[in-house]
């Protein structure tokens, strides 16, 4: 109705009024494209994110350090692996040179061993005899110590390993069935456990 000629509006139901009210926000909704909370909650974003990078990059650094380790660890073997064949094919060829002098000197040896024996037949040494025999005592003296083994044992069972029988007697009573080395006819010998000429032999049995 109209009061002095003016006309108001009726009141809006409550249920208007509440409609036209703004909707309340929720914790997680963002503000002007912002993370809730503000500035902080970005900072805190990015730092978990740095700490995320700085992890990665640390453990990319540990397996680098673990290949190098590992690359390091195989070349020392190696290294270790020749340095011990060098050595040990330096050793077996030194073995082998002393070997292959001592086997040039055998005939020196052979010449040495008949003059002995002729000394012990003569009546009358001379000087140059005593000398001969002084020199020959002393070149085996050397190389005895050095590793060379004479093999001209008598009387010992035969052993084809180290005897070379040139000539064979029929045995005594009591030896049937045993081969022993009766007469060494030219001295053999073993330099460091390697047979270099076998004893030559006449065996009984």
């Amino acid at each position: 109705m109209s009061f002095f000629g003016e006309q108001f509006p009726r009141e809006a139901p409550e249920e208007a009024v509440e409609s036209q009210q703004p909707e309340a926000t929720s914790p997680d909704a963002t503000r002007n494209g912002e993370p809730a909370g503000g500035p902080g909650g970005a900072a805190r974003v990015e730092h978990s994110t740095a700490l995320a990078e700085e992890a990665d990059h640390r453990e990319a650094l540990a397996r680098e350090r673990d290949e190098y380790l590992l690359a390091l660890q195989r070349t020392q073997a190696d290294f270790e692996n020749y340095r011990k064949r060098i050595a040990r094919q330096q050793s077996e060829q030194s073995a082998r040179a002393a070997a292959d002098l001592v086997t040039r000197l055998l005939p020196v040896l052979d010449t040495l061993d008949l003059a002995e024996v002729h000394l012990n037949e003569s009546l009358d040494l001379t000087e140059d005899g005593k000398a001969l025999r002084a020199a020959h005592a002393m070149l085996t003296d050397i190389l005895d110590k050095e590793g060379l083994e004479r093999l001209d044992q008598r009387e010992v069972p035969f052993d084809p390993s180290v005897h070379d029988a040139v000539a064979h007697t029929e045995g005594e009573d009591g030896e049937a069935g045993q081969i022993v080395v009766e007469e060494v006819l030219r001295a053999g010998y073993r330099w460091k456990g390697q047979v270099l000429r076998p004893a030559m032999v006449r065996v009984r049995g």
